[in-house]
């Protein structure tokens, strides 16, 4: 079984993500590529002391970009979408913006 802090890397902290949490109860975190929803979930629990409803997942392609005469490509990166029960809430978003 992975690391809790293996599972969730960062929050994703956006325009969009601060309108999921205000209307929806719904928080946004960037999440290792390899995890699956299961290990989200529990990682989610454990780190906030909240209960999850549900957890969405998106994997989002690297763009890929040029320098001059050189390309690359930059990782492939997963972002989860964490619904909370009714009246849970996530303290340390509050305090950020």
């Amino acid at each position: 079984m992975k690391d809790l802090y293996d599972v969730i890397l960062k929050p994703l902290i956006t325009e969009k993500g601060t309108k999921l949490k205000d209307e929806q109860n719904k928080i946004t975190l960037e999440v290792a590529l390899d995890s699956n929803k299961i290990e989200i979930k529990r990682a989610v629990e454990a780190l906030f002391k909240v209960k999850v409803e549900e957890v969405a997942t998106i994997t989002c392609k690297g763009k890929r970009k040029r320098t001059g005469a050189r390309q690359g490509q930059r990782s492939d990166w997963k972002k989860a979408i964490v619904t909370l029960r009714e009246g849970e809430k996530v303290e340390y978003l509050d305090r950020v913006g």
